[in-house]
């Protein structure tokens, strides 16, 4: 197996209402079956108009009340909630649930690469998204890719972060081994392989992170096409059997009792 991560140059400053799917095929023009088109929320997010100003927002008493115990502005507080679904922490970070489904410090409101005062809210159906810049990538081109939409994620247990996939086009999220056999015949319970966060990771050694980073990447020499509807939320761990957030939920629960 050869594995190549091919970044997108000469991408411009994404404006409202661009056409991702086309500024992508002007600027690669060696697009093959099979290749992966990992793109960066950011870009998909200024396409859709979603940047803000956190001065026009009016912060609630629930947002002032979290603001004052983790230092962070009100009105940024409100944001996060506005486009949270649950809160698993208020301090110092806030983790929570987006709209999306997917568990994130901050909702994944970014103020990075984004310019001026503005704020940039993660696209709400970034499988749609995916779907859509995929099809019209595959319309245009005539040929049959997969699309990976990313964001960067820090994680439980360890410094440092890493991208993500957030949203998925004929790309399963996860391989199954269950059932294969390791090299001594031992047949596998429990092994499954997250390939779509694996990609996007490796995908963002290319990207980077500063201002010369790039937001699209070509990844190609893996055989992980399929033409089945896929979700990101196929990957999601189900709140019942996540130990972690349960965990979390548990010092919430107890910290309100406290202050009560």
């Amino acid at each position: 197996m050869s594995l190549v991560l091919k970044a997108v140059e000469n991408i411009p400053l994404i404006q409202k209402d661009d056409d991702i799917a086309d500024i992508i095929c002007k600027n690669a023009s060696d697009i093959a079956d099979k290749d992966i088109i990992v793109i960066a929320s950011t870009i998909v997010s200024k396409s859709l108009g979603l940047t803000f100003r956190e001065a026009d927002i009016i912060p609630s008493a629930e947002a002032e009340r979290i603001a004052a115990s983790n230092g962070k502005d009100p009105r940024f507080v409100q944001a996060i909630l506005d486009e949270s679904i649950e809160v698993f922490t208020e301090t110092p970070f806030m983790l929570v649930r987006n709209k999306n489904g997917h568990v994130c410090i901050n909702a994944g409101i970014d103020s990075s690469n984004v310019g001026g005062d503005l704020l940039l809210k993660l696209p709400e159906k970034p499988d749609n998204y995916a779907e859509s810049i995929g099809k019209s990538i595959e319309q245009k081109t005539g040929k049959k890719i997969s699309v990976i939409i990313t964001d960067t994620n820090g994680r439980s247990f360890k410094d440092g972060q890493t991208n993500v996939a957030i949203g998925l086009y004929n790309i399963k999220p996860i391989r199954q081994w269950i059932g294969e056999e390791d090299l001594y015949g031992k047949v596998l319970e429990i092994s499954e392989e997250a390939v779509v966060d694996e990609i996007a990771g490796a995908a963002n050694l290319v990207m980077g992170e500063g201002g010369d980073g790039v937001p699209v990447v070509i990844v190609r020499g893996l055989d992980f096409y399929t033409n089945e509807k896929v979700s990101i939320k196929e990957m999601y761990r189900d709140q019942e059997k996540d130990l972690v957030l349960q965990g979390l939920l548990k010092l919430k629960e107890k910290k309100i009792k406290n202050d009560e």
